[in-house]
């Protein structure tokens, strides 16, 4: 008749430089010190079809940043002024601990969360101290197609 065995779990051994096995000792997480920064700037994309905020410090060191496909919106319910509003939500949620309370905002596109996002950032908290539209404009841009023929 057969025995049941019960096996015992097998412990790693590491070799040292004698040759000698010892025990891997598990290795522990040191904490990340999260710097206290109480201006900053936040960069706002907004495009037909997607709104990407990002927070960063006065130097241009990102902080925190977020997505509407990040929150979970997907396909034409990522470029809406609610979603832009959830995304501020989400970055000030992660920005919490460093203390940040003023910022200048930079708008860059032509998408409906634009002026959500800026109305979000002061809801949840943050000082709006200014506002800028860094949209790039073309002086005169790229040649246009050559007509269709038909």
């Amino acid at each position: 008749m057969e025995e049941n065995t019960i096996t015992a779990p097998v412990e790693t051994a590491v070799e040292t430089e004698e040759g000698k096995k010892s025990k891997a000792a598990p290795r522990k997480k040191t904490k990340k010190s999260v710097r206290q920064v109480s201006h900053g700037r936040c960069y706002v994309q907004a495009t037909y079809n997607n709104t990407i905020v990002t927070l960063t410090d006065p130097n241009g060191n990102v902080l925190a940043w977020s997505s509407a496909g990040k929150v979970g919106f997907s396909g034409p319910k990522k470029s809406t002024p609610y979603a832009a509003s959830m995304i501020i939500k989400d970055v000030c949620e992660k920005v919490k601990d460093t203390g940040l309370k003023d910022v200048n905002v930079f708008v860059k596109g032509i998408g409906s969360g634009r002026e959500s996002a800026v109305r979000a950032l002061n809801a949840n908290g943050i000082n709006v101290l200014t506002i800028k539209d860094v949209t790039p404009i073309p002086h005169n841009g790229c040649r246009p197609p050559k007509p269709r023929r038909v």
